[in-house]
């Protein structure tokens, strides 16, 4: 079998296709056209169907929460402003 694979990707009403290189890792490169139309971000998990004699990437279904999860869990105790809330929120309202 080659090594070049076919990939096929559904995007709102018509089939796109790309011819990507598999690596020596098992490894396909998602193209950035792809991934943004799709909201394939890094670390986001997916699954992949055996589509006949084919293979479809399948978002897992609450990705997006999973993704604000992660943001969230990144960024917690990383603020080095030492400033209430309500001193923050008086700066945004442009109170002084």
């Amino acid at each position: 079998m080659d090594l070049v694979s076919l990939v096929r990707v559904l995007l709102v009403g018509f089939l796109l296709e790309v011819h990507m290189r598999i690596t020596s890792k098992g490894q396909v490169t998602i193209p950035i056209e792809i991934r943004q139309q799709l909201g394939l971000f890094p670390h986001t998990e997916v699954r992949f169907v055996v589509d006949g004699d084919g293979v479809r990437i399948v978002c897992d279904e609450d990705h997006e929460q999973k993704r604000g999860r992660r943001i969230v869990d990144h960024l917690r105790g990383r603020g080095s402003v030492q400033m209430t809330t309500d001193e923050i929120m008086a700066l945004t309202r442009g109170e002084t």
